[in-house]
């Protein structure tokens, strides 16, 4: 059956509705041609709104693996739609009441369409948009106030209608915009004032404001110190807290700089008058004493966590810890890699033991292998018990700052291979308490930080060399799930049933597939047309830096690929490498130009705008350069990444970070130092498997790799996708939110075509 009707090429209405299912009850009407060009508009909003998919039809599937919303999406966009077609031919209005509203609907079908791929409307919602439309519509014929549609559908539903022609002129429209205020603060907290700052004659802006500050304090800071509308209102405010904050926000050193970030971390201390602002300012210049400052301050604020009061300035100081930290610690003894021990450390002699634990735990992402442990007497963990004495032991350090962050210190510890030495540290029952407590509460809080807590447990685990230790966390895992389960918690089974699969999957024995399991894509393998393009090309991006080590390896690769079964092109910025047989492989790669004149980010950048300017989506990523220029890779990487190779130092810090940026990504990390040679070695052997027209089967070339690198003690530390589980936990618990979410847009939208149905 035809699902598109085109209304400019039918001549009466009686023809549309037996178009639409033999309906004859209608009296037939001739459609003016002055109407007919308004209905090809629509007609070709619908097809542009199935082209949103991806593909160009007469069908709407927003949805990979979901055929029941794809078809409740397909039914919005051809029958409902159609449906509200002839409602307009057959409502009691003149010609241009009638083009009124026909314009209104192919306008409403674009703006739903631009904000679907914007991500900011599910496909299921066009269910409701369309039957929103049309009661508002009905209303409006009335001349009566649709405000009661907007506040029955939800915000970004809302949003479409009141911005829609049909209704400019509406009688309820001077109150619109505070209905979706109400909805837009209501679902997104978050960005309550950077809605309030586009409305600021909201009635209740005091209201919102006060509930802000006490929930997300950098927020307020950030508009009271700006010259907006908004900031001048929260300098004028009354709230104690406000003011305490605007008064932070414009306060200054005597030199006149402004010293507000400075001090916001220590908002909850000046509130309750335990320290004031010369105090803190009097060690501001120092950095030793400033780091010290904070650290004193985070284990106040962690001694109330531990009593369930949770401070006002928890990020902002987390936050201002690892920044001075990083700036004056970590990028010191980073950068002097080369140096003599004792110049390379001296930087941490005035910090104690304790400031040493939070240098660790707030510098994940940065720090080097080295820089954390080296040798027996070296690095910061090493350090760290040189300054605590004899007798220190490891729960007496977790105790002193309340255990805050102690599973993010755990996570570290397997994967820097220190766990073992740590956990020695303590009596064997603490130690197995600790490990216990390590693996308990993922469910607790909200938000990303319990999902952060779930992720270091998941990534930890393949590094416990204790096979007791790991033993006892799998076993209390599943006492956790069982207890779940008991509880009917669903968040909470959830986080640990996917724990449970992950571990036992570490078993072969267990003959556990993940990708079955866990509803997610392949984890064992990467299938090689998923790495294809519609022409059946392999496309691969590689980021070099203009380095010396970043020339070597951009040479070393040129030459491996210079031979037989490769040819090359190049222009000032960038190379080509194409394959000449096996499967068709294009591998742009930018030039190391000199980083001290940033020429290297110049290159990566023409070759970014290249690739989008001609529609080239890569497939695989690789990252070849120091860890510091890792972050600059990530921020890069684009969705359609599927294979990750991180081949710098530490890499296996960083997988959250590329699953936000290309959520199906498989990735390649090094727990320790990343070697240019062996990441050649990894490269090739990936190049020379694709070529042969063979997936990438990650376990097999995973012997292949160890066999050939055995003289190599550091590839020992390269981890396989296979075994990153944090990102595996990552990606399959976000398939359950997906699910989850497609559940309730499932229940919104089977009303919506319930309601439609019931119509005549």
């Amino acid at each position: 059956m035809k699902r598109l009707f085109t209304f400019s090429t039918l001549s009466t209405f009686a023809a549309v509705l037996m178009g639409l299912g033999g309906i004859q009850t209608v009296q037939a009407q001739e459609i003016p041609f002055s109407r007919q060009g308004f209905h090809a508009q629509v007609d070709k909003a619908q097809l542009s709104v199935c082209a949103a998919d991806g593909t160009k039809d007469d069908t709407f599937t927003p949805y990979t693996d979901n055929d029941e919303l794809n078809e409740v999406s397909t039914k919005a966009i051809t029958k409902q739609v159609d449906k509200v077609q002839m409602a307009i031919e057959k409502a009691d209005l003149d010609n241009n009441g009638k083009i009124r509203f026909l314009r209104g609907l192919y306008e409403l079908l674009y703006a739903y369409k631009n904000s679907f791929l914007s991500k900011d409307i599910t496909g299921a919602l066009l269910a409701n948009t369309i039957k929103g439309y049309q009661d508002a519509m009905e209303l409006e014929i009335q001349h009566k106030d649709i405000s009661p549609i907007l506040k029955e559908n939800k915000a970004e539903v809302a949003s479409l209608l009141m911005a829609n022609f049909s209704f400019k002129d509406n009688p309820g429209k001077p109150n619109f915009q505070y209905i979706l205020l109400d909805k837009e603060i209501g679902a997104h907290p978050d960005k309550a004032l950077y809605i309030l700052s586009k409305n600021n004659d909201f009635p209740a802006i005091d209201s919102v404001v006060s509930v802000v500050a006490r929930k997300n304090a950098d927020a307020v800071y950030t508009y009271a110190a700006s010259y907006t509308d908004l900031g001048e209102h929260i300098r004028k405010s009354q709230d104690p807290l406000v003011n305490l904050i605007a008064r932070i926000a414009s306060a200054r050193d005597q030199s006149g700089r402004f010293i507000g970030r400075q001090l916001m971390p220590f908002l909850d201390e000046i509130s309750a008058g335990n320290i004031d602002i010369d105090a803190i300012q009097a060690k501001m210049d120092d950095p030793v004493d400033y780091f010290k400052l904070l650290v004193q301050t985070e284990i106040h604020y962690a001694a109330r966590v531990m009593k369930k009061d949770t401070p006002l300035a928890m990020k902002q100081i987390q936050d201002k810890i690892h920044s001075v930290g990083v700036e004056y610690f970590i990028n010191k003894i980073n950068g002097l890699h080369e140096k003599p021990n004792a110049v390379r450390y001296a930087c941490l002699k005035p910090l104690s033991a304790l400031d040493l634990y939070y240098l660790t735990i707030t510098s994940e992402d940065i720090i080097y292998t080295s820089s954390y442990v080296n040798g027996k007497d070296y690095g910061v963990y090493n350090l760290l018990w040189q300054k605590a004495g004899k007798g220190f032991t490891s729960d007496s350090l977790l105790m002193k700052v309340y255990f805050d962050k102690y599973k993010k210190w755990i996570k570290m510890a397997a994967n820097y291979n220190t766990l073992d030495n740590f956990l020695s540290r303590m009596e064997p029952a603490n130690a197995q308490q600790l490990m216990l407590a390590f693996v308990r509460g993922l469910d607790k809080g909200v938000g990303k930080d319990s999902l952060e807590d779930a992720v270091d447990v998941a990534g930890s685990y393949a590094s416990i060399d204790d096979p007791k230790m790991s033993e006892l966390v799998l076993h209390e895992v599943q006492n956790q799930l069982k207890e779940a389960k008991r509880e009917g918690n669903t968040k909470k089974f959830n986080i640990y049933d996917i724990l449970n699969t992950l571990f036992l999957s570490m078993n072969p024995d267990n003959k556990i597939d993940l990708s079955a399991s866990l509803g997610i894509g392949p984890v064992y393998f990467m299938p090689i047309k998923a790495l294809m393009d519609s022409s059946g090309r392999i496309i691969i991006q590689q980021f070099t830096y203009g380095d010396e080590d970043g020339r070597a390896n951009y040479g070393n690769f040129m030459n491996a690929v210079s031979g037989a079964g490769w040819k090359t092109s190049s222009n000032k910025y960038w190379s080509k490498v194409e394959s000449t047989s096996g499967t068709p492989i294009t591998i742009y790669t930018n030039k190391p130009l000199d980083e001290l004149q940033a020429l290297d980010d110049k290159a990566q950048q023409a070759l970014n705008d290249h690739l989008a300017e001609n529609d080239i989506h890569p497939t695989m990523v690789l990252h070849r350069g120091h860890s510091y220029y890792l972050e600059s890779t990530i921020d890069q990487l684009v969705p359609s990444a599927r294979v990750v190779l991180l081949g710098s130092c530490g890499s296996f810090q960083s997988l959250s970070k590329v699953l936000d940026k290309a959520p199906e990504a498989q990735i390649i990390s090094s727990k320790q130092t990343g070697v240019g040679n062996l990441n050649l070695t990894l490269i090739m052997g990936m190049l020379n498997t694709l070529k042969k027209g063979q997936d990438l089967n990650w376990v097999k070339m995973w012997h292949t790799f160890t066999d050939k690198l055995s003289g190599d003690s550091r590839f020992v530390d390269y981890v396989p996708p296979y075994e990153n589980l944090g990102a595996v936990f990552y990606m399959a618990y976000r398939k359950l939110q997906d699910k989850e979410k497609e559940k309730q847009d499932s229940i919104e939208a089977d009303k919506a075509a319930i309601s439609m149905n019931q119509q005549p």
